[in-house]
């Protein structure tokens, strides 16, 4: 994760590509939204590894993720 950084003084501490302000939900928006990997390069200044990376970082949110099933009273 070494493109992916967190500083508190850059973007109030929101994670960013690594040399750039451009926070990882801006990217993952943009994928979201049906922009080209070349599309998010030219618009945002990243590289295709800046992007994979920022999915990498979203997907171990995911995969660390536990799911338990509430039990309702009634």
């Amino acid at each position: 994760m070494a493109r992916i950084v967190i500083d508190e003084k850059i973007m109030h501490g929101k994670p960013i590509i690594k040399g750039t302000r451009v926070p990882v939900d801006v990217i993952l928006g943009s994928l979201i939204g049906g922009m080209s990997y070349k599309d998010i390069e030219r618009e945002y200044g990243v590289q295709k590894e800046d992007i994979l990376a920022t999915i990498e970082y979203a997907a171990k949110f995911v995969i660390g993720e536990e799911v338990h099933q509430l039990k309702m009273k009634i």
